[in-house]
């Protein structure tokens, strides 16, 4: 009988697999490690055959782990970075590098070198940047896009296929070039509530008048739920599974954890909308869902069924969380290579120092966070880190202080995109975490007691990876629907409550943050 799934997460450093049954428990997982090349500054690439390989060798691990049988398996869903892959006209990898080396054929999502050009589409004050925050971010496909038409014309013209990477993956699994409404609403600014879904005036504001012809774009996507095929007999055999396994349509991973974090809400449309998922890693995304349209400043959407069907889904997003946090370890005389033991030992010891000092440890050193920029709620893919409050001491009490304060940070930049999403006409109370930092203690309680809202974590050791399996249950046609399958595999949470008696704390932390942010505006703006 075919009712267990597999779903695949292609993050920024590793492939992770999971096989799941039909009430949504992990049976089995493994990951694989992938290859990232950063030849320069602002430049960041993978290699689109070594993911498909880590993927196959996590799915053979986690399925031999599991001990079931691939006739078992009805259906695999992958979800992915927003990264981009350059494919030749007959499927092969084009490079991407200014090297030319035909290995590294995608652009990673945290690569920053089309900035010029994400500026130029913001300044083109397009319609079609309503559903973007007004602001067009680097990290969308169509900068990157424009910085491979202009910078590498020979590799442009031999394009024949321009995956989000989500969809390569299906596109490998399957041969179909089909492309997910997911990727395409929430990535290529492809509008899918309206009929015109690409704006072809956009695209030739842009320079990009032949994209479509040049990247085999379709013109109509895939619902999210959809088969986009069964495994080929080659990528059936690559994976370790069969050829009557469907494909789920592809998935970007922030709103795979989304899905799997509130999939239980989707026949709940009234208590979804009070709902956020917190997909917090080496980036934090915030996501939130509505019946109706509601675009803000800064933030990425609103995008017509890039995941629940009928809703709207709009995303606030830090560039840099978890990666920030090893920054500051990396960076500092008394850190080292941030592992977990390393990152283990400073939390320890901050919180020996917090019952040493109350509240007001570390109170006189403030930080900006926004080290890579500011996705949210500034949108300014330019902005730089703040710290302030430093001493000459470079102890390791020192990196503990400016530890914990670059967390306050982080869960103030949090309470900043709700307040914007807010303002927006959100109206949220619950906080869903998912993703590595539910294993930070601190990062926990910040994210409860900062924002004032309630925390929920789901008792699963990892969302993303469920809402990938929900996803692909459906495809596999064990559930009817979404809402079937989001209500049948969300194995509940566990909740946190902010305390009140810390809030006039963060409250006057929070003051300060925004302040720091109209300094640096008032520096920046110094001739």
């Amino acid at each position: 009988m075919r009712d267990l799934v597999v779903a695949v997460d292609i993050g920024t450093g590793s492939a992770r697999a999971g096989i799941f049954n039909r009430q949504g428990a992990l049976l089995a997982r493994a990951d694989y490690p992938i290859a990232m090349n950063r030849p320069e500054e602002n430049h960041a690439e993978h290699d689109s055959e070594n993911i498909w390989a880590a993927a196959c060798i996590a799915v053979k691990t986690a399925r031999a782990k599991a001990g079931v049988e691939a006739s078992s398996i009805s259906a695999i869903g992958f979800d992915a970075t927003c990264s981009l892959v350059v494919r030749d006209r007959d499927g092969a990898p084009l490079s991407v590098n200014r090297k030319g080396d035909a290995r590294w054929d995608t652009i990673v999502w945290l690569d920053h070198r089309a900035l010029d050009q994400a500026d130029f589409c913001t300044a083109t004050k397009h319609p079609v940047l309503d559903h973007s925050g007004r602001v067009m971010s680097p990290e969308m496909e169509m900068p990157k896009l424009m910085w491979l038409k202009q910078n590498l014309p020979e590799q442009w013209q031999k394009a024949g296929y321009l995956f989000d990477l989500a969809d390569f993956m299906s596109w490998r699994a399957t041969g179909s070039a089909a492309r997910s409404r997911c990727t395409l609403t929430a990535k290529w600014n492809y509008l899918a509530h309206r009929p015109d879904a690409w704006q072809s005036d956009f695209l030739e504001a842009i320079g990009l008048s032949d994209l479509i012809e040049r990247g085999g774009l379709p013109q109509e996507t895939l619902a999210v739920g959809s088969s986009t095929g069964r495994l080929t007999p080659e990528a059936a055999a690559d994976l370790g599974l069969d050829d009557m396994c469907e494909v789920a349509t592809g998935l970007i991973d922030a709103y795979a954890g989304a899905i799997g974090a509130l999939g239980a809400f989707v026949a709940q449309p009234e208590k979804l909308e009070r709902q956020l998922a917190l997909i917090a890693g080496t980036s934090s995304c915030i996501v939130a869902f509505s019946k109706q349209m509601k675009p803000g400043f800064g933030m990425w959407g609103p995008y017509f069924e890039a995941a629940f069907s009928g809703s709207w889904l709009i995303e606030g997003g830090q560039s840099a969380t978890g990666a920030l946090l090893d920054h500051i370890v990396r960076s500092h005389s008394a850190g080292g290579e941030p592992d977990a033991q390393v990152h283990g030992a400073i939390i320890k010891r901050i919180q020996e120092l917090r019952v040493v000092h109350g509240a007001d440890f570390a109170g006189r050193l403030h930080v900006l966070p926004d080290f890579h920029g500011n996705r949210s709620p500034l949108a300014d893919p330019h902005a730089l880190g703040v710290i302030t409050g430093l001493t000459l001491d470079a102890s390791f009490d020192d990196l503990c202080r400016l530890y914990w304060r670059t967390c306050v940070s982080i869960a103030l930049g949090i309470r900043h995109i709700l307040e914007m999403m807010k303002s927006a006409g959100y109206d949220l109370d619950t906080l869903h975490v998912t993703g590595g930092h539910v294993r930070n203690v601190l990062l926990m309680e910040l994210y409860c007691d900062v924002t004032g809202c309630r925390v929920v974590v789901p008792e699963t050791n990892d969302a993303v990876l469920l809402g990938t399996a929900m996803i692909a249950a459906v495809a596999g046609g064990l559930y009817a629907d979404l809402g079937a399958a989001g209500q049948a595999m969300y194995p509940g949470g566990h909740e946190r409550h902010p305390d009140p008696q810390k809030w006039p704390g963060y409250d006057r932390d929070y003051r300060k943050f925004l302040m720091l942010h109209r300094h640096r505006a008032e520096l920046e703006a110094i001739d």
